[in-house]
């Protein structure tokens, strides 16, 4: 859901910062990275690496806007944004690049996080002050992250990008990988590049995927996410709140007023992001009708974040978790939606991303260090393996929510009621799981 056609600019002007993502002006390596897919993940890996000093190249096939720092500085598009909700380590791999500074005035704060049942019992409530962290993350608007990521990448000397740019091949050489693309399809434009590993990011139907006929295993939850923002009568005080209903499961998460930042303590911000999922087949009347939206989200919520009292424009996705059989293929890695799409339930997919991208960025970083080959296939396989535990404990966790959720059996809703008094109770329980939602231990 971060598509590089987000990022809304129309200036020219780009100033010089994020000097601690720029400071190298020369690489460390001879040896380049380069990177399929230039949406929000593409971007951070290419700044990960240059934080490092190591090169890469990055394509786009859709077009690159020219950004100004200015832009949206007033929050023109006030009820039409899409949201991410970025972990606590996300936000240090932000902080780590010198990145956070610039993205935080769009960001904000989630304090507590309240869990419920439609109609249920059961009800949890995590709270920053009683886990001892700062927030247990940021909500932060797509078009905002992604016109500051490629602001930082358009100034890193050691970015390449290039837009309008599609992949036709990919052929592996024993010391290197070589890729061909030509612009807007158009074939008498093909050119070739040649790097010492590929990195593909380039979504859910990733074309470096299919062209190194690595598979997939796919599943349809028959269900369709809304998604958008509202606005409540209530300040949403920083809270986050997970709804489940017999539809699936409903998010509603706390973003910054049009001139406010959402870290201050005292902003009563009244904006929230929503996520609405329903049953594929009824999305069309929730995105057409705003008082049927309003008034659905109303009887789903009840009071908990106030009247519902206006809705922005909405987008609606197709649920369907696309799992790659594997991540590697010799010189080629295979990252981010391209490896793993998830159910948006726990707003995990991003951030999982985002910590494969750390850790391939290290590994890559060490090896230079060592003066050794950074597409060497053992060592991409070691990332391969060194990723599975965290990635197959996030996709196991989606799952069970969306599932257990979303059964009508009696005793199964029974039993998940008593578990969420009991998360809410229970000693020990709240710190583990807050750990390992907000990414701090994987």
């Amino acid at each position: 859901m971060q598509d590089t056609d987000s990022y809304l600019s129309n200036a020219d002007n780009i100033p010089k910062k994020f000097d601690s993502i720029s400071k190298n002006k020369e690489a460390i390596t001879d040896q380049q990275v380069l990177i399929a897919g230039g949406g929000h993940v593409g971007l951070s890996f290419a700044l990960l690496l240059a934080h490092h000093g190591i090169a890469s190249t990055l394509l786009e096939k859709n077009s690159y806007p020219t950004i100004s720092p200015t832009d949206d500085s007033t929050r023109s598009h006030y009820l039409d944004s899409r949201n991410t909700a970025l972990s606590r380590r996300t936000v240090q791999i932000y902080q780590e690049i010198g990145l956070w500074d610039e993205l935080q005035s769009h960001a904000c704060r989630i304090d507590t996080v309240q869990i419920s049942e439609q109609g249920s019992f059961g009800r949890a409530q995590l709270n920053k002050a009683e886990e001892r962290v700062e927030s247990f993350g940021q909500v932060i608007e797509n078009a905002w992250l992604g016109r500051k990521l490629l602001l930082a990448a358009q100034q890193a000397p050691l970015i390449t990008l290039i837009d309008n740019a599609n992949v036709t091949t990919v052929q592996q050489q024993a010391d290197s990988v070589t890729l061909s693309f030509n612009y807007n399809d158009e074939a008498e434009n093909e050119q070739q590049l040649q790097a010492s590993v590929l990195v593909a990011c380039d979504g859910r139907d990733s074309t470096v995927r299919q062209l190194l006929d690595i598979g997939t295993t796919t599943y349809d939850y028959q269900q369709t996410a809304i998604v958008g923002v509202v606005e409540t009568d209530t300040p949403h005080e920083h809270a986050a709140i997970e709804r489940f209903s017999p539809a699936g499961p409903l998010a509603v998460l706390p973003l910054t007023d049009p001139k406010g930042d959402g870290n201050d303590e005292y902003q009563h911000g009244y904006r929230r992001s929503v996520v609405w999922v329903c049953p594929t087949g009824e999305e069309t009347r929730y995105l057409e009708d705003d008082a049927h939206f309003l008034q659905t989200l109303q009887q789903a919520f009840g009071q908990r974040a106030g009247k519902f009292t206006a809705a922005g424009r909405r987008g609606a996705y197709p649920l369907t978790r696309v799992l790659a059989d594997k991540q590697v293929e010799g010189r080629c890695v295979i990252m981010g939606n391209a490896a793993h799409t998830l159910h948006p339930v726990a707003g995990q997919g991003f951030n999982l991303c985002m910590r494969d991208a750390h850790v391939l960025a290290q590994m890559l970083n060490a090896q230079v260090l060592k003066g050794a080959d950074i597409g060497d296939a053992q060592l991409l396989k070691h990332y391969e393996k060194a990723r599975q535990t965290d990635q197959k404990r996030v996709i196991r966790f989606c799952d069970a929510v969306v599932h257990g959720f979303t059964h009508s059996n009696p005793a199964i809703k029974l039993a998940r009621n008593m578990a969420l008094l009991a998360f809410d109770k229970l000693p020990n329980i709240k710190p583990l799981v807050a750990t390992y939602a907000m990414g701090l231990k994987s």
